[in-house]
């Protein structure tokens, strides 16, 4: 990876910012979500590691589709990390903070989300080097509130919160300066993904656009 990759990912987190979250099982499957997220604006997106085909879907969505950056997200272990890695992930998202995985993506150039929900897990990550984290589960962890107070004392600190993140809400977590992205599943509803409505989000990409444009104008 290279510093390419992290600028590239910051302007499209400038244009619309807003990670949508792809769980499949069929990389067939994942390619369609990924082309329906990106015709609605969205092309950027997380295929976590929650399925045993999830790395053969993010595999696919970097070999099939073009000019959507692809990162793994749900990675655990060290060895996830370099499992993503080699087959494309062009960042990293854990629910958590490893310092073993951390190193690792810092070692690679490979952009990487530590899930982050108290005041000193922002701290460690802070100290490890990195200057982005995901706020996980955002809602339960405090929402809005929450970050506006680690803003205030981690000044450097930006954060992509997720869980509990919803068409409701993603304009008041926009509106925070520290907040990069927010990441969500509420973009690739599972019934719509069973029925092959891809159109459905398609639909709901757009809205999550204007969402984004109206916190963000």
């Amino acid at each position: 990876m290279t510093d390419d990759i992290a600028a590239e990912l910051a302007a499209k987190f400038l244009a619309a910012p807003v990670v949508p979250l792809i769980e499949a099982d069929d990389p067939a499957t994942a390619v369609r979500i990924a082309n329906a997220l990106q015709a609605g604006g969205l092309d950027v997106v997380e295929v976590v590691l929650r399925t045993d085909a999830a790395l053969d879907c993010m595999a696919a969505i970097v070999q099939e589709t073009s000019g959507i950056i692809v990162g793994a997200g749900t990675v655990l272990t060290v060895e996830q990390a370099k499992a993503v890695a080699e087959r494309g992930a062009q960042f990293v998202v854990s629910p958590g903070l490893v310092d073993d995985v951390a190193r690792f993506c810092i070692d690679k150039n490979l952009p990487f989300f530590a899930g982050t929900m108290t005041a000193g897990e922002v701290q460690r990550a802070y100290a490890l080097g990195l200057r982005s984290v995901k706020f996980f589960p955002a809602k339960l962890a405090g929402g809005v509130p929450m970050l506006k107070a680690f803003s205030s004392v981690f000044r450097e600190m930006k954060f992509m919160p997720t869980g509990g993140v919803s068409a409701d809400n993603l304009g008041e977590f926009l509106a925070l300066p520290s907040v990069v992205a927010c990441g969500g599943s509420w973009l690739t509803p599972k019934d719509a993904i069973a029925a092959g409505d891809f159109e459905q989000i398609t639909k709901l990409a757009r809205e999550a656009v204007e969402l984004a444009r109206a916190a963000r104008p």
